[in-house]
């Protein structure tokens, strides 16, 4: 699949018909505390892109916004074989695509979310659902406003992403949303965005990602909280269904993260650069890295049996099942933390 500079107006737009359950809920008692608290964040925390970034910076993608490191053939004799342009172009094409998917991710969080408002059945989480609907929107504002503004270039959603949006957003049952979205592709997302933040060498890249990072933390913890209720109460066919959708939806995200779409728009052997990629150790570890956020969750929500276990040891990913990122209060805390430092220094 080649790289896009621009899609006409007759390609932009595609339709999917999805089943919808619409909630109803008469009753205004707010008893879910922690769910009120995380919307008390939500309208404090609120902020706006055209003010808070300083979209002035200069910003090179050929000179490199991340380091080399990133780039899944870096150290390999395929990158050694490359010409000092090539190597620029690469930078390019690498950033590209992946603030692409972020911004097409970012897009299906908006879709989804707009769901969630209308399908769960409490009361406090449409509310605070109303909050990320605002929070996705703002994303897909800054992504597009960085690809656009200052990439120029544009790739279309890897195909694993869009399967993984679309049965999330066919499926009918407003836990399987949650569970889709909240857990598997903002739990990834906000992995990947501390990586950006903590190596952006681009000021704005950089700002722009921590302030994502602020509402995705909140995201990840709307997840956790609203299904721990809901997954104390399954059945044990209902737990092995909700438990085999997860790790199909680990599997699409492993499998996205080859760059197979860089590869071809470069013009190299793509299946060699993918496999070049697989035998990396280092970026092995990077890509089963971001799912540290994803796996404890699932422990903390019942969703890790014996027959999952195994599954996610085979997947490389079970290392991080007694990782601290469950505990998402304390996850809140420590992004509003290190925003409150930020903003000292």
């Amino acid at each position: 699949m080649a790289a896009l500079d621009r899609l006409h107006p007759e390609q932009s737009i595609e339709a999917l018909n999805v089943p919808q359950t619409v909630h109803y809920n008469w009753e205004y008692d707010a008893t879910r505390r922690r769910l009120m608290r995380l919307y008390e964040n939500a309208k404090r925390d609120q902020w706006n892109a055209s003010e808070r970034l300083d979209w002035s910076v200069d910003v090179d993608p050929r000179a490199g916004l991340v380091p080399d490191l990133s780039i899944g053939i870096y150290g390999t004799p395929m990158w050694d074989r490359l010409t000092p342009s090539e190597i620029e172009r690469l930078r390019h094409e690498a950033i590209t695509w992946q603030l692409c998917q972020f911004l097409h991710g970012e897009q299906g969080a908006l879709l989804v979310t707009a769901q969630v408002v209308d399908s769960v059945p409490w009361y406090e989480a449409k509310q605070y659902g109303a909050t990320q609907v605002m929070d996705e929107a703002r994303h897909v504002e800054v992504y597009r406003r960085f690809v656009q503004e200052k990439l120029e270039h544009e790739y279309p959603v890897n195909p694993e992403l869009k399967k993984l949006l679309d049965q999330i957003l066919s499926d009918s049952r407003w836990d399987m949303k949650f569970l889709g979205m909240q857990i598997i592709v903002e739990g990834l997302a906000l992995a990947a965005f501390g990586t950006i933040r903590d190596t952006a060498t681009n000021p704005l890249l950089r700002d722009l990602t921590a302030a994502v990072m602020e509402d995705e933390s909140r995201h990840v913890a709307f997840g956790v909280l609203s299904l721990r209720e809901y997954c104390a109460d399954l059945t044990e066919a209902e737990r092995h269904e909700r438990e085999d959708f997860v790790y199909e939806a680990c599997v699409l995200m492993r499998d996205r993260l080859t760059n197979r779409e860089v590869w071809e728009a470069m013009g190299m052997d793509a299946d060699a650069c993918v496999a070049a990629f697989e035998r990396s150790e280092l970026h092995r570890q990077f890509r089963y890295r971001l799912f540290s956020k994803i796996v404890p969750n699932v422990k903390s929500l019942g969703l890790l049996s014996d027959r999952q276990r195994e599954r996610f040891e085979a997947l490389g990913i079970l290392q991080y099942e007694n990782n601290t990122s469950s505990d998402v209060d304390q996850e809140i805390e420590e992004e509003r933390r290190l925003r409150a430092e930020g903003m000292a220094a």
